[in-house]
This record gives C-alpha cells, sequence and structure tokens, in this order.
C-alpha cells in the first residue's frame, strides 16, 4: 500500500469546527488514539496530511506518491483490505463523499478524483462528520483501539491491595502507571491505563475509559464509561462520555457530560456542565458552516472548547454551548451558548483577549508541560485570532 495522505474534506472540516481551527481533521483524538494514529497502526504505512495551507507546516505532507484517504473516516481492519484492493484508477466513494484515491506527489489538490473510476462502498463507513460525533463515536473506538495497541501484549501488573477491581480482564495498565485504592470496574468496557499515568485514591471508574500517557485521575473523582482523557490531562470531579484531546485539566469538582474538550484548556474549580435541557428537547449547536445553530438531535449534548480556552472558578456552561479557541470566560451567570475564539468576560459582556496577552498565558501554560510555544504555533493563533474576528461582534457595535 502507498503512503497514506490523510486530506481534509472541505465539507466536513467546517462541521467539525472549533476543533479544526488548530489541527487536521485527522489529528482528532477519539477513542485512545488520533484518526492518524489509527490509520498508522492498522495500516502499518506512513502517514501524513493534506490540510489548510496555515496548518500545513505544522502537519507536513510527506514526499512521494500517496493513497489519499479521507481523514474523517475511522477505519479497522475492513478498511485498510479494501484500500489494499483499490486499483490506481478508481476513487472509492460513500455516496457523494470521496473516502480514498491515489494521488501523485505533484498534485495540489484532489481533482484527479473525480476523473478515475467510481466504487461505491458496500457497507456505510464510520465518519467523523459533526463535533458531536466524537463523543457519540467515543465508547466504540475506545474498544476498538484497547484491541489494537493491547493486542498479544501483557498488562503490567495491579500491586495496590486497596484497589477494587471488577472484570481485570478487561483492564490493560502501561508500564510506571500508579493505580492507589480506587475501584475499576470494566464489566461494561475495557479500562485503558497508560504510561506513567496516575489513578489516586478514592477514584470510581468505569469503562469504556481511557486513561492516556502522563495523565492524572485526582481524589474522590467519578469516571463514567466513554470516557477519553487525552495525555498530560487532569481530571477531578463527575465526567460522563467526554473526551479530552490531552494537555487540559478539570482537576476540581463539578460535573462534565456529552462534551468535548481541546488541548490545552483549563477549568476552574466547581466548573459545572449542563449537558440535558429541563424540557428534555432535543439540543441546538452553534454550526459554524450555518453562521446559526443547528439541532444536532441529541437529548444530551453538554460543551464543546477549542483549544487553549480556559474558564474561571463557578463557571456554569448552558447545555449545547460552543467555545471557540484562545477564550476565557469568567464571571457569575450563563454565559452565551455560543463565544466566539478570543473572548474574554462573561454573562456580563465581552472584549477581545488581545493576541500578545494571550501569547504570554498559552507560553506560560505550555512552558509548565515542558512544551515549548513555537513559531508555528504563533502563526496558526495568530491567523486564527484574524479569521475568527468577525465572530467577535463587539468589535463592530460601536
Amino acid at each position: 500500500m502507498d503512503n497514506l495522505l490523510l486530506f481534509d474534506d472541505p465539507a466536513i472540516r467546517g462541521s467539525l469546527l472549533p476543533f479544526t481551527f488548530t489541527r487536521p481533521v485527522a489529528d482528532i483524538r477519539i477513542g485512545i488514539l488520533k484518526i492518524s494514529e489509527k490509520w498508522q497502526a492498522y495500516s502499518k504505512a506512513e502517514v501524513s496530511y493534506f490540510t489548510q495551507k496555515y496548518l500545513q507546516d505544522k502537519f507536513p505532507r510527506s514526499s512521494g506518491d500517496h493513497l489519499a484517504v479521507n481523514g474523517a473516516w475511522l477505519p479497522g481492519e475492513k478498511e485498510v483490505a479494501l484500500l489494499s484492493s483499490l486499483k490506481k484508477n478508481q476513487s472509492l466513494y460513500f455516496g457523494k463523499i470521496l473516502l480514498a484515491s491515489h494521488i501523485s506527489s505533484e498534485e495540489k489538490k484532489l481533482d484527479s478524483a473525480k476523473e478515475k473510476e467510481v466504487v461505491q462502498i458496500d457497507f456505510e463507513p464510520m465518519l467523523l462528520q459533526k463535533t458531536w460525533n466524537i463523543f457519540q463515536f467515543n465508547g466504540a473506538q475506545i474498544i476498538s483501539d484497547y484491541h489494537i495497541i493491547t493486542h498479544g501484549r501483557v498488562s503490567e501488573k495491579l500491586s495496590d491491595p486497596f484497589t477494587k477491581v471488577y472484570a481485570p480482564e478487561n483492564i490493560f495498565i502501561e508500564e510506571g502507571a500508579n493505580v492507589k485504592a480506587a475501584v475499576l470496574n470494566a464489566e461494561n468496557g475495557p479500562i485503558y491505563i497508560g504510561k506513567n499515568a496516575e489513578i489516586q485514591e478514592g477514584a470510581l471508574i468505569r469503562g469504556p475509559f481511557a486513561l492516556c500517557e502522563g495523565s492524572t485521575v485526582n481524589m474522590g473523582a467519578k469516571l463514567r464509561g466513554d470516557t477519553t482523557v487525552g495525555p498530560f490531562s487532569k481530571v477531578g470531579g463527575e465526567i460522563s462520555n467526554s473526551v479530552f484531546f490531552g494537555y487540559s485539566n478539570k482537576g476540581h469538582d463539578g460535573f462534565l457530560g456529552n462534551s468535548v474538550i481541546g488541548e490545552w484548556c483549563n477549568m476552574g474549580a466547581d466548573t459545572n456542565t449542563s449537558n440535558l435541557k429541563n424540557n428534555y428537547a432535543s439540543v441546538k449547536l452553534w454550526d459554524y458552516t450555518k453562521g446559526s445553530f443547528s439541532n444536532t438531535g441529541l437529548q444530551f449534548c453538554g460543551l464543546m472548547m477549542g483549544d487553549h480556552s480556559k474558564c474561571g472558578i463557578n463557571t456554569m456552561f448552558n447545555t449545547g454551548t460552543v467555545v471557540g479557541v484562545g477564550a476565557n470566560i469568567y464571571g457569575g451567570g450563563f454565559p452565551r451558548n455560543f463565544i466566539p475564539s478570543f473572548a474574554w468576560g462573561g454573562s456580563e459582556g465581552y472584549s477581545t483577549y488581545q493576541f500578545l496577552k494571550f501569547k504570554e498565558t498559552a507560553e506560560l501554560v505550555m512552558g509548565r508541560r515542558k512544551v515549548p510555544w513555537t513559531k508555528k504555533d504563533e502563526e496558526i493563533l495568530q491567523w486564527i485570532f484574524e479569521l475568527t474576528k468577525t465572530y467577535r461582534i463587539w468589535e463592530t457595535s460601536y
């Protein structure tokens, strides 16, 4: 198989904002792994990205010819076998959605895919097409990722005598992980504990659940199933069916459910998120492609928070809230359901989080985790700051 080039489908990418402001579609974490890591694990091929121009330097495209694959497509063994049989003169589609096509190293677009023989996939692919699909599909993806990560390997032993385990055959612990006086219930799905991760005393955890490398579950946390805590994060309080991409903190009490939290986010003590409306109606969520709210059809939907956004203590998020990139939310009451990127404020109003001040904070936050703030990071965030200006309506209201 050619090396894989995971491309951003323009018809899908916009529906995955604000998360795709700062990353290609295939860099989204769902389950235990990112989509790109799943393709690499299943195909054993080199993986690179075909993404927005302002992101391409940070997420490079490798040289040579490629098999271009839709970055929103979640893979398995069946999908890789299908791609292995795809001929050079064929393009694979699901309806009108391009799934895969061979392209040369010179091609800057995927136009050649339209000129090839159309092959329709004979089963419905699992495509990440909406932000809420991330938490919707997360439980199933934890299970599939768990099997590919742990296949043929032996888990580290749980040495703590005060940790209670249910269905230990469904629990895998990586080297350096530390679990003390916790309850791990894997009867309904696997529990994966990553390298050097820590689960502190009194934590209650139900599978499917993934705690990635270097992350911490604080004392007394209650973590329900279908939840992923990405690498180098800290979580506490009560969390249900939610995904943290990585490098983010919700370390204190408070509820988070049916939500997706990007990288470098921080939630102040006693932050709470509503994931169910009082009238039990389906939740509407801000849709960047429409510039208005769309009906998700879901009864449960909480918070979508883009990278580098933060909120102060006692913040209360309404059901179906979308927060962009680099926002700083604080104050009493419920903030609005759509908070633009680089907003500063809360229910009483907003001003603009000026880029130089944002940059100072981001450098400090990343430095604490020994991750450098690079020129590429600055250029990407500066681009997003300008790109999202039209959403900050207060800048033009006077």
